[in-house]
């Protein structure tokens, strides 16, 4: 049981800090982010998208609103996803995703399994 939640800990930490450093990337701008989004038409939307990146963060780590913080980050990342489909980008928005739903099922796998007693983590 230790295993599963230092495992359950590590993967939310890691989620977290992609996404987070990711909206700090966009709140600092630097020329060569700035160019790269400019490229698939959402630079003058930094601030803002770097500000949902956080927020949305924020509620994910916090157990009571993790549920609709997961709900927000899965679009906004599908969101992002459909973009760099459209655009013939890499997918850079697919790792954070996967571990936002990994960290999510290992915290409260009743997201995903809602007939089932969910043993939560945090």
């Amino acid at each position: 049981m230790k295993a599963r939640k230092i495992i359950t800990i590590g993967v939310t930490v890691i989620a977290s800090a992609m996404v987070v450093l990711s909206g700090i990337m966009k709140l600092t701008a630097g020329e060569e982010f700035v160019s790269a989004m400019t490229k698939v038409g959402i630079a003058e939307y930094l601030v803002p998208l770097a500000l949902m990146e956080i927020g949305f963060t924020a509620l994910f780590l916090y157990p009571k609103t993790m549920k609709i913080g997961f709900i927000l980050l899965s679009c906004y990342f599908a969101g992002a996803l459909a973009t760099e489909l459209s655009h013939g980008t890499p997918f850079n928005a697919l790792l954070p995703i996967v571990l936002v739903w990994i960290s999510a099922f290992l915290r409260d796998s009743s997201i995903f399994l809602p007939n089932t007693t969910a043993q939560k983590i945090f």
